[in-house]
């Protein structure tokens, strides 16, 4: 974090450190990687760069860890080694606020018949105990959920806005969204990608928000919450090493269907439900792009569908 950002500061005066440029990279495409065909393929990417960067400019040499969220759902956060706030963590819960129970969290309230109401957690306030307790958030909030039928909107425009990392670690919206049977029943009952990524992320016109918001919605906080800014949370990196790690086991049910550069592989709109322009259906001949993360590289979806051909040389334990 201490590396400097490469985005330009003409475009994004908020991005001051090279971690900032994932972060920036995230809320500039927001509305095309979510909810669409691109969003498995893209992040795959995007992780795995992340994983590149630890390794050359960090000298990271373990393995790229995952989060996995069902065996914290049974554990419950308070007891799970991986948000214990020890030095080998991803730090604790953010310093406890006080709630009342009509302190909830509303999201989705602009969609027809897709409100879903959270209970506050047992945090909410500045992370205080790990190796991420000092760390500074630099950019958002955009369309950070507050209690109270909120969003915070205050950091849009890429605006320089340092803050502390806030928690606010909620057990029940894992036991709601992301428990064993949710994650198993995904991977056995997906008969396509298009059913695999509706389910995992939530179907339009549904308040079953899946796996990949739900665990977003489980660390609550800022920038955690921030569907923007999420990737400014430093547990957004293990997240996502498990939802590929999901796919990934998905995908070697059938290989040469679903994890192979072939039109089986991917299904879907461009936008995020295809609520913007342009819309189309996505081709594994879409070419991707991340931005500042990896200047100037494009890259066929369709070849991001493997974690064992062409830039990708990796498999899951």
């Amino acid at each position: 974090m201490d590396l400097p950002a490469k985005t330009p500061s003409s475009l994004a005066p908020g991005a001051k450190s090279r971690y900032d440029d994932w972060v920036v990279t995230h809320i500039n495409q927001t509305l095309t990687i979510h909810l669409n065909a691109n969003f498995l393929g893209w992040h795959r990417w995007y992780i795995w760069e992340m994983e590149q960067a630890l390794r050359s400019d960090c000298g990271y040499k373990g393995p790229f860890p995952y989060w996995d969220w069902a065996k914290t759902e049974k554990e419950t956060f308070e007891k799970s080694e991986v948000f214990d706030g020890s030095a080998t963590s991803l730090s604790g819960n953010g310093a406890p606020l006080k709630y009342t129970d009509s302190d909830v969290i509303v999201i989705n309230s602009q969609y027809p018949n897709m409100e879903v109401v959270f209970p506050h957690g047992t945090g909410g306030g500045c992370v205080t105990s790990g190796p991420f307790a000092n760390i500074t958030v630099n950019l958002g909030p955009i369309g950070l959920a507050l209690v109270g039928n909120k969003t915070d909107t205050s950091g849009a425009g890429y605006k320089y806005n340092p803050r502390c990392l806030k928690r606010d670690l909620t057990d029940e919206i894992l036991h709601r969204y992301v428990n064993e049977t949710s994650v198993l029943t995904l991977i056995r009952d997906s008969s396509d990608i298009w059913w695999f990524q509706t389910i995992m992320s939530g179907a339009w016109g549904s308040r079953d928000i899946g796996i990949h918001p739900g665990a977003h919605n489980s660390l609550g906080g800022d920038p955690g919450r921030d569907f923007w800014v999420s990737p400014g949370e430093p547990a957004f990196w293990a997240h996502h090493a498990n939802i590929d790690r999901v796919w990934w086991m998905w995908q070697m049910l059938d290989p040469e269907v679903r994890a192979a550069n072939v039109s089986t592989a991917v299904n879907g709109p461009i936008t995020m439900y295809d609520l913007y322009e342009p819309h189309k259906n996505a081709t594994i001949f879409d070419l991707q792009n991340l931005g500042w993360v990896a200047e100037g590289q494009e890259v066929a979806l369709g070849d991001l569908m493997s974690t064992t051909e062409g830039m990708f040389c990796y498999v899951y334990e």
